[in-house]
Order: C-alpha cells, then sequence, then structure tokens
C-alpha cells in the first residue's frame, strides 16, 4: 500500500467506522439498519475529513518542499519536476529525506570544494608576491649601489647595470606570462588555426633549443613511425610554444648526459605527441598540481633553474582551447612523460585546402 493521502484516509476511516459500528452494536436500542448507517455516515465523513487535510494541508507542502529542493539541486521548474516526482516518489516523506540528504552531500562537496579553492587562492598570492618580489628587490639593490658610489668604478657599474637588466628582463617574463595566462583562461586570446606538417614544427622547435641542450650534454631528438607529413589543424605558434616548453623543462630537470625525445604516435584519426625525459622526475602527490600557476615541486631547485613558474599553466590551457588533455606519467629520478592527442587531418583534405 502506497503512503499517500488516500490510502491513510482509508485505513483511518475503516478504523473510525469499525469502532463506531462496534459501540453502536452493543447498545440494544440500535438496530442493525441503523448500525450500518451510523457506520457509513462515520466513515464516510472521517474519510473526506482525513483526505481533505492530508491532501491540502500536509501532503501538499510535503510536495512543495520535496519540489523546491529538487530544483535547489538541478536548476529546473516546478513544471519539469512535478511528473516526476508523482511517478517515482510513492511516499514523499522519504523523497524529502533522501533529497535532503543528497543536497546535503552537495553542499558539503561545494564547501569543501570552496576551501581547497580558498587555499589555493592564498597559495597563488603568496607565490606571486615571491616571485614579482625577486627581481624587484634585486635591481633595487644594483640600482641603489649604484647611487651610493658604485656608479663611478666604470667595471662595476656595467656589472650591475646587466645584473639589474638581466633581473627587469626576468619581472617582464613573468608578468607577460602572466597576463598570457589570464587572458587565455578569460577567452581573450583567439586561436588562429590552421593545418600544417607537425614533424616540421618539432624539426624547429629541437634546431631552436639545440643550444640550450648542449650545454648540459642533453641528446634531443625526435622519433616518429615515418618521414611522411603529419597534418594536423592548430594554432602553429601556440602549439610551438607547448612543445618548446615541455622540451625546455625536460632539459632543466635532467641531469648531465641525459636525453629528451619527442615522441609521436599516429593513429587512425589521432596523433600522440609525447616529450619524455630521463631527469629528476615528479613525486605523486605533486602530479596532480603541477599545471597550477606558479606551483613549485621543489622551490629551491626551480628558482635555480630559472622560468616564470607558468610554462606548464600555458601549456594546460593552449591545449585545452584546441580540446586535448595534457597527460603526466612520472617516476621519480626515472624521468617524466608528458603527452597530449590531436585530431590528424588527412593528406587529401590538407591538398583540398591548399587548392
Amino acid at each position: 500500500m502506497f503512503f499517500n493521502a488516500k490510502s491513510v484516509s482509508l485505513l483511518l476511516a475503516l478504523c473510525i467506522g469499525g469502532v463506531t459500528a462496534a459501540f453502536l452494536s452493543i447498545i440494544p436500542d440500535v438496530s442493525k439498519t441503523g448500525t450500518i448507517v451510523g457506520l457509513m455516515i462515520s466513515f464516510s465523513s472521517s474519510f473526506l475529513l482525513t483526505y481533505f487535510v492530508l491532501e491540502f494541508i500536509f501532503f501538499k507542502e510535503i510536495g512543495n518542499i520535496h519540489r523546491q529542493i529538487h530544483e535547489l539541486r538541478s536548476n529546473q521548474t516546478t513544471k519539469d519536476v512535478h511528473p516526476e516526482l508523482s511517478k517515482k516518489e510513492k511516499n514523499p516523506i522519504v523523497g524529502i529525506k533522501s533529497q535532503i540528504k543528497n543536497y546535503a552531500k552537495m553542499k558539503e562537496d561545494e564547501i569543501a570544494q570552496l576551501k581547497q579553492m580558498e587555499q589555493y587562492r592564498k597559495e597563488f598570492l603568496a607565490n606571486i608576491s615571491h616571485e614579482l618580489k625577486t627581481p624587484i628587490f634585486a635591481t633595487q639593490g644594483f640600482i641603489l649601489t649604484l647611487l651610493d658610489g658604485a656608479v663611478d668604478d666604470k667595471s662595476v657599474r656595467d656589472r650591475f647595470l646587466k645584473k639589474a637588466a638581466k633581473s627587469l628582463n626576468a619581472l617582464n617574463i613573468l608578468v607577460e606570462d602572466l597576463l598570457t595566462v589570464s587572458k587565455i583562461e578569460a577567452g581573450e586570446i583567439n586561436m588562429e588555426f590552421e593545418e600544417f606538417d607537425l614533424q616540421i614544427m618539432i624539426v624547429d622547435v629541437l634546431e631552436q633549443i639545440e643550444q640550450k641542450a648542449e650545454k648540459k650534454n642533453i641528446t634531443v631528438s625526435l622519433e616518429a613511425p615515418s618521414d611522411d607529413p603529419i597534418y594536423i589543424n592548430a594554432d602553429y605558434n601556440r602549439l610551438k610554444q607547448v612543445v618548446i616548453n615541455l622540451v625546455v623543462n625536460g632539459i632543466k630537470y635532467n641531469h648531465k648526459n641525459g636525453w629528451v625525445k619527442v615522441i609521436l604516435d599516429v593513429h587512425e584519426d589521432t596523433v600522440t605527441i609525447a616529450v619524455k625525459d630521463n631527469g629528476m622526475g615528479i613525486p605523486h602527490e605533486d602530479q596532480n598540481r603541477i599545471f597550477e600557476r606558479f606551483y613549485r615541486v621543489e622551490k629551491s631547485r626551480t628558482k635555480k633553474q630559472g622560468g616564470s613558474g607558468l610554462g606548464l599553466a600555458i601549456c594546460k590551457h593552449i591545449l585545452e582551447r584546441h580540446d586535448a588533455v595534457i597527460q603526466l606519467e612520472s617516476v621519480p629520478e626515472e624521468g617524466s612523460t608528458f603527452s597530449f592527442d590531436l585530431t590528424l587531418v588527412k593528406e587529401e583534405e590538407y591538398e583540398d585546402s591548399e587548392l
């Protein structure tokens, strides 16, 4: 039996009617017909009164509460929710209990997420303050030293001015990278998609960073299934920026005489680009946060290596605009692999676009 106004009213009316009939039956002056009439009157009056009270006062209000809670959770209109309630929820009280429990769980998750975001915000503010403070204080120190009299010594003056210029250049790179991340996140930077050969772009990247790799005696190479062109539709300069950043990171956080490989794996409709190294690796507890702005795995090591601390965050956002997700596999002291998939352009389609 369903727990609703009609079933409860029927059950209660039967009880009242039964009690009334039993009471009338023990009175000698009341005939059998009178007992039946009394039963019918008490049954019908109690049924109607109970049904009215339950349906239009109790159950109706419970149903309204039920729908309001559901609307808060799903942002649906009352019109969309009402049929669902009548079909699925046989017991509105059980439904409300379930909805309240789910709603409370959802709010707990939201509160936990807000606390986590608040922690990230505090870390971000602390990190950006530290990143900005370092080059500003360094430049300030060099300039104040020159103003205190060192400017008269030509050798000291030139050396300090070069150091100040280097600090200001680092500050400029930091600000530009931060603006780039903010603009990409806000959708203010449009990607200029074009069709090109991925292999040619990667060869250009490796030639560009060859000198940096030679300083640490790092071997950089490209591994591809063949020399055949691999055509994709992407923003050439932004994708090049991603590959450069990943390869340079592989060089920075590597040991002398190490290697960095750009591996292309062609599938039916996609190509996987993987940048693999045999360097320091990333601890497991840091891998989920490595793409956050200014997140440091090891602050001292990262500062020594230089960089703005925004490179991987920029890579992540650029690839998201290409409908790609960057993946990380890393084992400390064994190396790291960053990979992502891009959609292929068939050679016939590329030739048609060229025409």
